[in-house]
């Protein structure tokens, strides 16, 4: 049975937990160990889910008997602690981007290769249903050739200013947001990014005292010669119906596809509230049988298919064929999708197309 262990427990990793927790009661895997800067929220999380905690890294990836970890820190602390988990033969699980520098992600690929572990990025953008099928059909040709795209993920701006202010300004909305589509695209067209022309704002948030971009719009050109459009920005109103605003099109030679991932056709109004729409796709939770709270959903999915490639290697499979036949993201996808990135940051900067 796999030992499991989660670095950072705010908001995304509080959902690893979750599902290495179920993975548990199924007997798939155990979770050791958490970790998390946060003393306060450590306890929290120590007391909540009977867990062992450490605010070392370091001192958890020594002294505990684990054999892979999820890191869920803000995404400018990615590049060492992958490092040292893959120098002490740990297979990760990293939360997107891999690191906000293509230096970086090269630094933490090698070290993956160089002892032999398992690097996966948690794109999970790539488990919703609905993207699927969008993926089954553009390989299959039902579009004819795709020619361009559209993009656009928002957030409300509690994202920035509440969630995350202590690290927003070493953020953007690319970085947040925009790389999930930027992933799912590559994943959707088989292509890398060529070239790239962006543009950003920094006004609002910049008057709150949070020095990062309130929206970014970015042309990419891909080497296919397919061209898309990212919408990115998480200023929107506290009052906005939903946390995220998303979705996509994209036109080829024989058909469109539109696939709006913020209404999934719920919507609800109260008193307290006001409107709201659910994603019920992302995490569901619901209970089993013997009253057991059960969380099922793609941003599961994507946890949990980390584990089950661990064990297919463990049990004699062949990491090229992994590769090859699974949706997941892996190493040098994260890298790609930070050239992207990168590109956008640089363009904008230097007022010019940028080649990648």
């Amino acid at each position: 049975m796999l030992n499991l262990a989660v670095i950072g427990t705010g908001r995304y990793g509080t959902n690893i937990i979750y599902a290495f927790k179920q993975l548990e009661y199924d007997g798939i895997a155990n979770i050791v160990s958490i970790c998390d800067t946060d003393e306060k929220t450590l306890q929290h999380q120590c007391k909540r889910f009977n867990l062992k905690g450490y605010v070392d890294y370091k001192e958890m990836l020594e002294k505990e008997h684990i054999d892979a970890v999820a890191i869920a820190t803000p995404d400018h602390l990615h590049r060492q602690i992958c490092i040292d988990a893959a120098n002490l033969g740990k297979h990760i699980l990293v939360e997107k981007p891999m690191d906000i520098t293509v230096e970086g992600c090269l630094e933490i690929i090698n070290a993956a290769k160089r002892n032999h572990v398992l690097l996966q990025v948690d794109f999970h953008k790539r488990y919703d249903p609905h993207h699927q099928e969008i993926c089954k059909n553009i390989r299959e040709g039902k579009f004819g050739i795709i020619e361009y795209g559209y993009v656009h993920m928002e957030d409300r701006i509690e994202v920035p200013a509440k969630w995350f202010s202590t690290w927003a300004a070493s953020s953007s909305p690319v970085w947040f947001l925009g790389v999930h589509f930027i992933d799912l695209v590559r994943w959707f067209i088989q292509s890398n990014g060529k070239l790239v022309y962006a543009t950003g704002n920094k006004i609002k948030l910049k008057d709150m005292g949070i020095d990062t971009y309130d929206s970014i719009s970015a042309k990419v050109l891909f080497e296919n010669d397919v061209s898309f459009t990212f919408d990115t920005s998480w200023i929107l109103p506290d009052k906005f119906e939903s946390i995220v605003n998303q979705s996509i099109r994209i036109v080829g030679t024989e058909g469109i596809v539109e696939c709006d991932t913020q209404d999934r056709g719920t919507r609800v109004c109260t008193t307290k509230k006001g409107m709201e729409t659910y994603n019920p796709n992302f995490i569901l939770e619901s209970k089993d049988r013997r009253g057991n709270i059960r969380y099922t959903g793609y941003g599961i999915e994507s946890i949990n298919d980390f584990v089950y490639n661990i064990l297919y290697l463990k049990n004699g499979g062949d990491i090229e064929n992994l590769k090859k036949n699974a949706i997941s993201a892996f190493g040098e996808d994260g890298l790609e999708v930070t050239k992207i990135a990168v590109a956008i940051h640089r363009s904008i900067e230097k007022k010019e197309i940028v080649y990648i």
